[in-house]
């Protein structure tokens, strides 16, 4: 398929604990009809949907990740 003069093929990063990094600048549709703009080179939209910021990732998926500290 062609791409026309304002698209590009993007690149998306998949990680198993992260969020999808997406090269920007992106426009994002939310379930809701919703459309919420980045023109960032960069984006991290959240997928574990526990971020304040979602659909941008906020790395709230690190906090459940982490072990809890250990009593002495």
């Amino acid at each position: 398929m062609p791409y026309g003069p304002d698209e590009r093929r993007r690149r998306i990063v998949a990680r198993r604990a992260g969020p999808l990094l997406v090269e920007g600048p992106v426009d994002v549709t939310l379930e809701d009809g919703t459309t919420v703009s980045s023109d960032r080179f960069c984006v991290a939209l959240c997928t574990c949907r526990r971020s304040r910021a979602y659909p941008w990732c906020d790395t709230s998926h690190r906090r459940s990740d982490q072990p809890a500290p250990h009593k002495s």
